[in-house]
């Protein structure tokens, strides 16, 4: 039986995207890649790969830019088993100060994009009655921190989508798993990966002190991004993956601290939960 994979990668140049690529490709595995500028691909892989590497220019707000790379993957690979859709940035400020044009471009790349995406791998996967479908949320999406309330919104409706989705595409023989990391040795806490809010309410200075504590992580996050592809192609060679995973021992705390607090107030407040029945 086939092992190797084809793989889709978005947001490749970058962040967990870059290095999920380069281990996939250093263990044998192809991959096309999409960037907003295929030579901020070429640059980092040359022709080190040529035969199992595809770089991509792609407008992941555009349809149409989409089913173009996808088609051509297609054409050089002749499949697509896995679609990894990793593209995305962090949108920080108080809901009051973000402008309608800053939420709309943050739920556009990290949400909209990923539905294009996975629309325009449905039909090969559905030929094949296969394919693997992998949505990186955050841990943000599930515990929101302060100061992340749009961006965490968006996490979270991938989280939404992709259980979804995954009661959708189990009968075709198509897996989802929506992957929540927490905190990884990339350059998401860079200015390069985040877009504050550009209006700043003196009210909300604590939001303030908040990104300054998050940027000051940088360089000492505990997870760590060359340890992403072990974990992926674990997920996408089991027979029976997790529709939810969380990435990390710090994403796990997280989320085992917001469940475990979820089933008490659940606990607390269950007569008046019940109180609506007939």
């Amino acid at each position: 039986m086939e092992s190797k994979k084809v793989w889709f990668i978005t947001g490749a140049s970058k962040g967990l995207g870059l290095s999920v690529t380069k281990q996939l490709l250093q263990k044998g595995e192809s991959v096309a890649a999409t960037s907003r500028n295929a030579t901020a691909l070429t640059a980092v892989f040359g022709n080190d790969y040529a035969a199992n590497f595809l770089p991509l220019e792609v407008d992941l707000t555009s349809s149409a830019s989409i089913k173009t790379s996808m088609k051509a993957a297609v054409d050089k690979f002749g499949k697509i088993d896995v679609v990894v859709n990793n593209a995305g940035y962090g949108t920080g400020g108080a809901l009051e100060e973000l402008e309608e044009a800053e939420i709309q471009q943050s739920f556009d790349v990290n949400f909209f994009a990923v539905i294009k995406v996975i629309q325009a791998a449905l039909p090969y996967m559905r030929k094949a009655k296969s394919g693997h479908i992998i949505n990186i949320s955050s841990i943000a999406g599930f515990a929101p921190g302060l100061g992340w309330s749009v961006y965490g919104a968006a996490k979270a409706a991938i989280n939404g989508l992709s259980e979804g989705l995954a009661n959708e595409l189990n009968p075709l023989g198509i897996h989802v798993s929506v992957v929540s990391p927490g905190w990884f040795r990339t350059s998401f806490a860079k200015e390069e990966s985040i877009a504050l809010s550009e209006q700043q309410l003196p009210d909300y200075e604590h939001i303030r002190t908040a990104h300054k504590k998050f940027k000051s992580t940088d360089g000492q996050q505990i997870g760590d991004p060359d340890k992403v592809a072990a974990v992926f192609m674990e997920l996408v060679s089991n027979p029976n993956p997790p529709i939810q995973l969380f990435m990390g021992s710090d994403a796990y705390d997280r989320a085992t601290s917001k469940i475990n607090g979820l089933a008490q107030n659940m606990k607390t407040f269950k007569s008046l939960s019940l109180s609506t029945d007939f």
